[in-house]
């Protein structure tokens, strides 16, 4: 895929020498090939639903939260090149360099289209991400690490990954706290028994009950002039907020969410914020 999109932009591809078996896989690229398989599945239309077992913990959460954490580095870097000194004092002589680079030659339009494609790919996968009808979470929690679980979904929020009800698999008689998830369906997965998967399957949630259920991560108030983080997990001294520009920048836990303010509260600054009922919330 990258060799194609290479020839498809540059005159004279800098891997075309370079065989795929010769490439290493690198950090992160993993997660993002993932990614872009369920993506592929997904847009096939060949499957009514797709579950997806994947890597555990802050692991998943790096995955799903790769679109997002992407898309700000591309946003935030490009308009600093173009600001800077640099990028203006090259810019009349960018023209004769970009017909000798890419093959369409059309100057700034030749840099301007791959980038545009890679955020077209990117804004996709984040609200997919972020839209319970076409992704949604499931805790799996035991009684013996109902606060680490609490703690991931959280977390899971921070990335705009909504979660849907929480898979019990205690065992010897113990049980998860329903009120611990609240107002998630906590739903109890007895052991599978000579292969019958028939009482699992009667166990596991409606998939169309708690979409309509489960709490937004996100929620604009315009009324009020409010936007609602749900950030279950936390309390008030873990959680850290900064603003720059267009952008609010919330931290909980090892979680970092650049928010994008949609309108109309953009370009308007932070006026006021509470931590109450799980949810941050910014008066604009």
């Amino acid at each position: 895929m990258v060799k194609a999109l290479e020839a498809q932009y540059l005159r004279d591809p800098l891997l075309k020498a370079i065989h795929s078996e010769e490439l290493v896989l690198l950090p992160g690229m993993d997660q993002a090939l993932t990614l872009n398989a369920l993506r592929e599945l997904d847009g096939s239309g060949q499957y009514d639903d797709i579950v997806f077992d994947g890597p555990e913990g802050h692991e998943a959460l790096r995955m799903w939260g790769l679109p997002d954490g992407l898309d700000w580095y591309i946003r935030r870097f490009q308009a600093i090149v173009q600001s800077s000194a640099l990028a203006q004092a090259l810019s009349p002589f960018w023209t004769p360099i970009a017909g000798a680079i890419f093959a369409s030659g059309r100057g700034q339009e030749s840099w301007s289209a791959p980038m545009e494609q890679s955020r077209g790919f990117l804004d996709a996968g984040r609200d997919a991400v972020q839209n319970p009808e076409r992704v949604m979470g499931f805790l799996v929690a035991r009684s013996q690490t109902v606060a680490a679980t609490r703690y991931l979904w959280g977390c899971s929020q921070q990335v705009g990954l909504t979660v849907g009800a929480v898979l019990d698999l205690s065992t010897n008689g113990q049980s998860v706290a329903a009120e611990a998830f609240a107002p998630l369906q906590t739903c109890a997965i007895p052991s599978l028994v000579e292969g019958n998967w028939s009482p699992l399957m009667a166990a596991l949630p409606d998939v169309d009950q708690v979409t309509k259920m489960a709490p937004r991560s996100l929620t604009l108030d315009t009324a009020n002039n409010q936007v609602r983080l749900f950030l279950p997990g936390f309390d008030k001294s873990q959680i850290g907020l900064t603003q720059s520009g267009p952008e609010v920048t919330i931290d909980a836990g090892n979680q970092r969410r650049n928010l994008y303010l949609p309108e109309p509260f953009k370009n308007r600054a932070v006026r006021g914020a509470k931590f109450q009922e799980n949810a941050l919330i910014l008066s604009f």
